[in-house]
């Protein structure tokens, strides 16, 4: 049986591997989780809930193993345990949700008021979701929760780089028989990436643009809707009248937070003129002051690149604007810790400009390339170069202000004197702008009701109309 060995990125030894799912098993899987479903929908809203809430009780249960492997899956501690965290959290606010949200509609025709209808909700009856690796969890899971309370039946094919939460997890799902007849998880490659899109009903996919394009592809081939939540190269504007010491700790903490490995990190810095040499000073004051968490893991921010290959995006990057006249102000090296694992601290880069992939391409890395601009109206034209629209931020003296700039801002959410709020703020519905995505929004009630196919029920409360009512002798003079 072919195997899949994993790097443990600490380290940057492989002392993980788990078989590969070959497409028989895949169908086999598929198969059970549609014969379950039926009787999975059939069931109440409620009753759904009650079964999500045991769940929830065995992830309680459960958690310090989830935790662990996760910190061996990313190098990190803290936002281990902030996933589980965020995971039961979303499960409660969900179950609180749903029976809200689950309601079908009726009403009458205008035209011709013997006409009433009724919907039907009709949820799909198998999603596949394809997870990444930089939020093992919560990315595999955020899709699915919704999606198991509208009725559908989940199948999850997590990333092959960060697969080791999958084991303590599915025990926690096994612990609710209910469940498990309709959610499963099956880390694996690429090519089970494909195979999965061909067995389920619908496909929610965060990644890369490239990969992206190729599941939409395949998903258009088996004329199955996708939900696409792609790459992002955030911008955010800082105006000459904004709090300096506020807007540096924001670009700060919301370009390096999970060592710039998160689809909202802030990854161009624009900034008036005006005050661009003192946001400059301040911002690479404070990254020089931020710790790497090697050698303890419990100490320190900054943790390890999961993905080993992004460390060569990011020297690849760095080293292209270097080439056409940057300048690295702090960090903007490879390190290598541990016997092979690979960190970068937090990185200012200046002289920068739109010929440099460090201000066109997905970094993906804790770095933070600063562009002076003259007026808001350049910031904005700036901001809205690219193929990407995921998410932005406006840093301004007031919020006001703020929002007057974001209103511009060709991106799916903009954060208005902060950075990177798409990640606690889940209530609001925002689309994607461009290449970042595609499809229904994952935040707010669509994140639930668009695993529904609505099916009108159109009942005629008189009588139906005959074919003599069209004979051409009924006509007006014209």
């Amino acid at each position: 049986m072919e195997t899949i060995r994993v790097r443990n990125p600490r380290s940057g030894e492989f002392d993980y591997e788990f078989p590969v799912p070959e497409p028989a098993e895949l169908a086999r899987r598929a198969g059970e989780l549609r014969a379950h479903q039926r009787t999975w929908a059939a069931e109440s809203v409620e009753r759904r809930v009650a079964m999500l809430r045991r769940w929830q009780e065995q992830l309680l249960a459960h958690r310090a193993e989830i935790v662990d492997a996760l910190t061996i899956d990313t190098g990190r501690h803290l936002l281990a345990q902030a996933e589980v965290g965020g995971t039961i959290a979303a499960v409660d606010r969900w179950c609180s949700l749903a029976p809200g949200l689950i309601h079908e509609d009726e009403g009458r025709s205008q035209a011709q008021p013997s006409i009433t209808y009724r919907s039907q909700l009709v949820p799909y009856a198998l999603v596949g979701v394809i997870s990444p690796w930089n939020f093992p969890l919560t990315l595999s899971l955020i899709d699915a929760i919704p999606a198991l309370l509208a009725g559908c039946a989940v199948l999850v094919k997590p990333s092959e780089v960060a697969p080791r939460f999958v084991e303590p997890l599915k025990r926690s799902i096994a612990a609710v028989p209910e469940l498990a007849a309709v959610f499963d998880l099956v880390p694996g490659d690429g090519r089970a990436g494909t195979t999965l899109v061909g067995l389920v009903d619908v496909v929610c996919f965060t990644g890369s643009v490239r990969t992206g394009r190729l599941v939409a592809r395949t998903a258009a081939e088996h004329f199955i809707p996708a939900f696409l939540e792609l790459g992002g190269k955030d911008p955010v504007i800082v105006t000459e009248s904004a709090d300096l010491e506020l807007a540096t700790d924001v670009v700060l903490r919301a370009s390096v937070l999970a060592t710039g490995q998160a689809c909202q990190s802030l990854e161009r810095v624009y900034v008036q003129d005006t005050v661009h040499d003192r946001f400059v000073r301040l911002l690479t004051e404070k990254a020089k002051a931020v710790p790497i968490n090697f050698p303890d893991l419990h100490h320190g921010v900054v943790g390890p690149l999961i993905f080993d290959r992004q460390a060569d995006v990011i020297a690849e990057q760095i080293d292209d604007a270097l080439k056409r006249g940057a300048r690295v102000l702090c960090g903007g090296l490879v390190e290598i810790h541990g016997g092979g694992g690979r960190w970068v601290r937090p990185t200012v880069v200046v002289d920068v400009d739109h010929t440099m992939k460090l201000m066109t391409d997905e970094t993906f890395g804790p770095v933070m390339p600063v562009m002076k601009f003259h007026t808001v109206d350049e910031a904005v034209a700036l901001s809205n170069e690219g193929i990407y629209g995921l998410s932005a931020a406006v840093i301004a003296g007031t919020l006001d202000e703020a929002e007057s700039i974001g209103r511009r801002i060709d991106a799916g959410a903009v954060s208005l004197n902060d950075g990177s709020l798409t990640g606690v703020m889940h209530e609001a519905e925002k689309n994607s702008f461009k290449c970042s995505g595609l499809g229904g929004s994952r935040m707010g009630p669509a994140g639930l009701t668009r695993f529904f196919r609505k099916k009108a029920l159109i009942r005629q409360t008189g009588r139906p109309a005959t074919i003599g009512m069209f004979d051409e002798a009924n006509a007006s003079p014209s």
